[in-house]
This record gives C-alpha cells, sequence and structure tokens, in this order.
C-alpha cells in the first residue's frame, strides 16, 4: 500500500466517478475525505467501509471551498472532481446556472489547490488530479458553462504544473467521456420515452454517438489512472490531459 500515511481529498466523492477514485486511493493505504451530497446514511456506511471522514460544504462558494480545506488538514492528494452541467441556447442559458457551474466546475478547484499547495511544499511530495471531461478539449452545443469550464480546468492544471514542477508537486488532468454512472444510466428511459427510441438506440446513438469504442468507461478506469498519477513512476508526467473517451477527441 504505497499511499500509507497520506491524506487524500476527493470532491463530489459520494457517488460515481469520485467514489470510484476514493476507494482506489484508500486501497493503496491513503486516508481518505470524502466530499459531496447525497442520503447521509448511505455516505454514514461509505465511511465506515473506507474508514473516512465526510465533510460537506458548498463548493460553489469561496467559503465552502476554505471551509472544506480547513476540516480536511493537510492534504497530500487532491482530486477536484465535484461538478454539475445543465444545457440550453447560449441565449436562454440561465445566468445563475452558468455562475453556479464555473464555480462549482472551475473555481472550487483553484481554491481547494491555492489551499492545498502550502502543505505539499511543506511536505515536498504532492498530486493534484483535476477530473475534467473531453469537453476540455473540444465543445458541443448548448454547454456554454461547462464546456468553458472544463477548458479553464485543463488550463489551470497546466499552471500549477508549471508553477509547482521543482516542488515534487505534479498537477494533472483526466478527461473522461461518457462514464457508465448511475447518473448516465438514469438518463436512459426518458430519452427512451421522449424520443421513441430502443435502449440500444439511445446508448449508441445518443449517449455515445461520438464515442468510437460505442463502450462506455467505467469509473474505475479513471480511479486506476488517478491512483498511477500517483505513483513514484509518474513523477515527470505533469501538466498532461488524459483522455479516456474510447476516441472521442482523436476524431
Amino acid at each position: 500500500m504505497f499511499l500509507a500515511g497520506k491524506n487524500a481529498l476527493v470532491t463530489g466523492s459520494t457517488s460515481g466517478i469520485g467514489l470510484a477514485i476514493a476507494r482506489a486511493l484508500r486501497d493503496e493505504g491513503a486516508s481518505v475525505v470524502l466530499n459531496g451530497f447525497g442520503d447521509e446514511a448511505e455516505i454514514a456506511k461509505l465511511c465506515e467501509e473506507l474508514d473516512a471522514r465526510w465533510i460537506n460544504t458548498d463548493l460553489t462558494t469561496v467559503e465552502g471551498a476554505e471551509e472544506l480545506m480547513a476540516g480536511a488538514g493537510g492534504v497530500d492528494i487532491l482530486v477536484n472532481n465535484a461538478g454539475m452541467q445543465h444545457v440550453a441556447p447560449v441565449e436562454d442559458f440561465p445566468v445563475d446556472k452558468w455562475n453556479k457551474i464555473i464555480a462549482l466546475n472551475l473555481s472550487s478547484a483553484f481554491h481547494t489547490a491555492r489551499l492545498a499547495v502550502p502543505h505539499m511544499k511543506a511536505a515536498g511530495w504532492g498530486r493534484i488530479i483535476n477530473t475534467a471531461s473531453a469537453h476540455s478539449t473540444t465543445a458541443s452545443p448548448f454547454k456554454a458553462a461547462y464546456v468553458a469550464a472544463k477548458h479553464g480546468i485543463a488550463g489551470l492544471t497546466k499552471t500549477l504544473a508549471l508553477e509547482l514542477a521543482r516542488e515534487n508537486i505534479t498537477a494533472n488532468c483526466i478527461s473522461p467521456g461518457y462514464v457508465w454512472t448511475p447518473l448516465v444510466e438514469n438518463q436512459i428511459p426518458d430519452t427512451m420515452a421522449s424520443r421513441g427510441l430502443t435502449r440500444e438506440q439511445v446508448i449508441n446513438d445518443v449517449l455515445l454517438e461520438r464515442q468510437p469504442t460505442k463502450k462506455f468507461a467505467q469509473p474505475e478506469d479513471v480511479a486506476a489512472l488517478a491512483v498511477f498519477l500517483c505513483r513514484d513512476v509518474a513523477q515527470n508526467i505533469t501538466g498532461a490531459n488524459y483522455e479516456i473517451d474510447g476516441g472521442w477527441t482523436a476524431q
């Protein structure tokens, strides 16, 4: 367990990709701090399973990010995974939705990083991993805030990598395409009903339209890469953006 003695904070980790990353880091010996929304009884079970702490704060605010970091203590591994989405034409895009998406998907990563770096520098070791998206390098219509935020995460990651290059601290992005999570699975029945499509048509022609492999990534795929980036053999990998998107951005 090569991460024994390391303290890992994973935002948006009460389900999906974030939870898979938290589990994988815990399996390698890290102490884990969870963050995210959900049923408190279920989260309590997760905390027991992972011997983890849960800190529930509103990361769309500066105060929420600062409260999270103060509660987490010195963070050796920071995984910025929390995010949200809204779909609308730019002329109809609600301003409050724009502000919340930018705040959660981008600004919170800046705030957690700025507060984590002093401890990492003092410890002489650190890993910052940002969950971006295929939309960090390409765009889709009607997703102005999400695409802008994910492009911003890619740029923030590169900047952190350059600033921290001589501190034994790396900063990298993981950019998934569609990942098989309960959130994605739950979209299928509504899309079937609204478009008059079969389940297979929704999966292949709607959700996986832009993924040439026609396969969903699994949360564990993303988690395995996150763990690798924490290894010493990855100490010279920094400022990178790894796509797990079934060839989406290769087109």
